[in-house]
């Protein structure tokens, strides 16, 4: 029986886009074991991916090398004598778990200078895989396989309906219509769509009968703040008041989610939820939300995408441009 153990990425909505990868696997070998080591955070996000039998912890920071320790945890894997390890980060340190593993088969990208660490080292045509869930894919297939579509299947999370019914209760939202606004923008406020425009749209929003989650982790909660400043009883500040389970519950019932280049973009997108998904720095030709049910904002300025951290301009010209009617019109275009 083929056994994985697949080496996750560290960002939320890599982690989504890894279930495509997760998808092959089983209608390749419908058998198969699919073990995950990834970041504790991640372990509520792969529970809600039936293709994956098991979590296995990483227990070190974003960034940090933790030689000894990736060392160990990987000596303590021999016994569970995995056939295949699948390493997608492309640093040097995440193919040394499944190395000190001794798993027979270790597949993933050159990155940097892994020889000796992978095996099945795959040369990363940037053309053809011109997206971060191709390049996930491509690994799970044989070195000397032909991408096509035909492999690609779009990630699809199970929603908790028990969780959901109780998160309405506990958070005190009503049965209207809901669109979750996602402000939070991890990589950099580059990605981030003005908060001043969230608010406008919100109050928007609830004029026209709906109520608005805004919905993010604790890090948003300010930005949270700003967006439901003017007190409307249909404005929910949510950021930090739920788990990401419960994220993953509240937007497959949600019509529609307004969203930067996120993480929770690609949860929504992995749950049915049309997408309004806003870009600015990034490219939606590079993570575009995985679904047919979407609609892209982004304006494809000369000096877009830069993929910079900040804007290099200091103006953020690609975000401003996109004015909050254009989205309430498309929200409320049938």
């Amino acid at each position: 029986m083929h056994k994985f153990l697949v080496v996750g990425p560290s960002w939320v909505g890599d982690m989504v886009m890894a279930q495509s990868l997760f998808k092959l696997l089983r209608l390749r070998f419908s058998e198969c074991e699919i073990h995950v080591l990834a970041p504790g955070w991640s372990e509520p996000i792969l529970a809600r991916m039936p293709e994956v039998t098991k979590t296995w912890v990483l227990p070190f920071g974003h960034g940090q090398l933790g030689f000894s320790g990736r060392w160990q945890l990987g000596r303590s894997l021999i016994a569970e004598k995995f056939t295949q390890a699948i390493v997608l980060p492309r640093s040097w340190k995440s193919a040394l778990v499944p190395f000190a593993a001794k798993i027979p088969l270790r597949t993933g990208f050159l990155g940097e200078q892994r020889y000796g660490l992978l095996n099945d080292r795959r040369h990363l045509d940037k053309r053809l895989l011109d997206q971060t869930m191709k390049r996930y894919i491509a690994l799970g297939l044989p070195a000397n396989a032909v991408f096509t579509s035909e492999v690609i299947h779009f990630p699809k999370l199970e929603v908790d309906l028990h969780n959901q019914q109780a998160l309405f209760k506990s958070l005190g939202l009503s049965d209207k219509p809901a669109v979750a606004l996602m402000p939070g923008a991890e990589y950099g406020p580059a990605k981030q769509w003005p908060l001043a425009y969230f608010r406008e749209l919100a109050e928007k929003l609830v004029a026209a009968g709906k109520q608005v989650w805004v919905l993010g982790s604790a890090k948003d909660a300010a930005a949270g703040a700003k967006i439901t400043a003017s007190g409307l009883a249909e404005l929910h500040n949510l950021c930090g008041k739920t788990q990401l389970a419960d994220v993953v519950d509240l937007l497959a019932v949600a019509t529609a989610a307004v969203t930067n280049d996120s993480g929770l973009m690609h949860v929504a997108a992995a749950v049915g939820t049309k997408v309004h998904a806003i870009y600015g720095s990034s490219s939606p030709a590079y993570t575009p939300p995985l679904t047919e049910n979407a609609h892209i904002h982004y304006l494809k300025l000369d000096c877009s995408p830069c993929f910079k951290r900040t804007c290099p301009l200091g103006h953020t010209d690609c975000l401003a441009g996109i004015q909050p009617m254009q989205l309430f019109d498309a929200l409320n275009k049938k």
